[in-house]
């Protein structure tokens, strides 16, 4: 199921990628995000999100990236919608 946020169509279902215009610095509570393009830092608000961030190009889906960082039941909506907005912020683009 896609989900819209602002003006980017965001599909779990499919391959994403971590931007190569952004750098990732781990932080104590997940990683800073910074997109050398458009110049915007994003807070990724915990390790796990920070993880599953930098394993999505392993992986064949979003989805398939949050079940190889063990991602629980009840917090798989909150780190798609993370993702998404993360999609919509450029920090995150489909492969």
């Amino acid at each position: 199921m896609s989900t819209e946020v602002g003006s980017v169509r965001f599909d779990p279902g499919l391959p994403y990628r971590c931007s190569p215009q952004v750098a990732l610095r781990p932080e104590a509570f997940g990683a800073l995000a910074y997109h050398f393009g458009t110049r915007r830092l994003s807070f990724l608000k915990s390790q796990l999100l920070a993880d599953v961030v930098r394993d999505l190009d392993q992986h064949e889906s979003v989805h398939a990236a949050l079940d190889g960082r063990g991602v629980p039941e009840a917090e798989r909506a909150a780190h798609v919608a993370a993702l998404a907005q993360l999609a919509d912020a450029g920090t995150i683009e489909p492969r």
